[in-house]
């Protein structure tokens, strides 16, 4: 409502003429600071919610805020749609459901799906090593109490599997750990499980819960299986130790006892070895010796029973040769009278021959030196042609 003192057409043709003189003068534009820009994005804001004021005009009333629902709408679906975005690492996969049914699987990177509650995701880890520890008493074989603590490491190999075949997992795979270890300890005796038989039970324990897994179908692939304690009741441990020890000691002493063997067999049997050699070349050596002997032997019959009388006396003075070949006294007993003359071959190979003294060693004439007190190891007696010929013709 205008004042009665007003003319109507006045206000708005007072309104016109500052804003045409204010485009003819055409000021030079300014950069909007900060203040103005925040401002105008306010407005701008305003403005596409309807909370503006509508122009004054024709005397009219100033209009109140308006709400633009289509655009809080279009905006509401934006977030909503924004929620279906999600990333899966290399490690991981996503499994996806549409109210509640399994859809697909993704792999790492990101991925869309439709917005809760139409789709949901599940993210599974199937490359990180998780593991379950269990400790339960248990008899064995030959019905000893033994405490063992059995851990095994597993992986989520089959997301779909792990997410819906079996209600609890982690749960199952504890009893199934527990029961195969019952079963596989309960077929051994003591001292292999406290000993060497140790690594076999662990691989059997392995493959008993595998297959169980598998026959579930609980998307879990086992990787180790450890027996992290095996202990005895405290009441028998002292009488247990002992018997550990015991076996222990005697697994030393088998050790040392085949090391001794490893050793003193080799030498053993090289010193046989040898020793066979060794006759196998002295029987060589005798039987060729014997054998040229007697090639030897029927070479000088034959060639005697051409010439005996030869043959004969080349024999004898080969013998005697050979037997006066290292002895270095003589004795010569003369064809008269009963004396025996003795030459010092040795003091005359010592030295340079002196006369005086050979003459001096002999002994005076008629001393009767009986020819048997000459008789020694290194002396013999040649006596005079005759007789040595005499003992050669015998």
């Amino acid at each position: 409502m205008t004042s009665n003192n007003e003319i109507p057409g006045a206000r708005g043709a007072l309104q016109e003429e500052p804003e045409k003189e204010t485009w003819q003068r055409r000021p030079r534009p300014r950069q909007p600071d900060a203040r103005q820009a925040w401002e105008q994005w306010k407005r701008q804001l305003s403005g596409l919610f309807g909370g503006g004021k509508r122009p004054e005009g024709g005397g009219g009333p100033a209009g109140g805020p308006g709400i633009n629902w289509g655009a809080i709408a279009l905006l509401g679906l934006a977030a909503w749609a924004a929620t279906g975005f999600y990333i899966v690492d290399a490690s991981e996969r996503g499994v996806v459901l549409r109210f509640g049914r399994y859809v697909h699987t993704t792999d790492g990177g990101p991925h869309w799906h439709l917005p809760w509650p139409i789709e949901t995701k599940a993210i599974v880890n199937v490359a990180r090593n998780e593991s379950i520890e269990d400790k339960t008493h248990m008899l064995t074989a030959d019905e000893n109490l033994v405490d063992i603590t059995i851990a095994v490491q597993y992986l989520r190999a089959n997301p779909t599997e792990f997410l819906f075949k079996v209600r609890d997992p982690e749960d199952t795979l504890r009893d199934i750990s527990e029961s195969a270890i019952r079963e596989i300890v309960g077929r051994s005796t003591l001292d292999a499980v406290l000993g060497p038989g140790r690594q076999e039970i662990t691989e059997r324990t392995k493959d008993l819960i595998q297959k169980t897994l598998d026959n579930y179908e609980s998307g879990i692939d086992i990787l180790t299986v450890n027996l992290t304690a095996v202990n005895v009741p405290e009441p028998v441990a002292p009488s247990q130790r002992d018997a550990i020890k015991a076996r222990e000691d005697r697994d030393r002493f088998s050790q040392e006892a085949e090391a001794y063997a490893n050793d003193i067999l080799p030498r053993a049997k090289g010193a046989a070895a040898r020793r066979i050699q060794e006759a196998q070349a002295y029987l060589s050596r005798i039987t060729l010796g014997a054998e040229g002997e007697a090639s030897r032997f029927n070479q000088l019959l034959v060639a005697y029973q051409k010439s005996p009388k030869v043959i004969r006396e080349r024999l004898y003075l080969e013998t005697v040769e050979e037997v006066l070949g290292s002895t270095r006294k003589v004795l010569l007993d003369t064809e008269s009278g009963g004396n025996v003359l003795y030459l010092p071959l040795d003091k005359l190979l010592e030295g340079p021959f002196d006369a005086g003294k050979a003459a001096a060693t002999l002994p005076p004439p008629g001393s009767g030196i009986a020819s048997g007190q000459s008789k020694q190891a290194d002396d013999m007696v040649v006596g005079s042609g005759s007789e040595a010929r005499g003992r050669g013709s015998r």
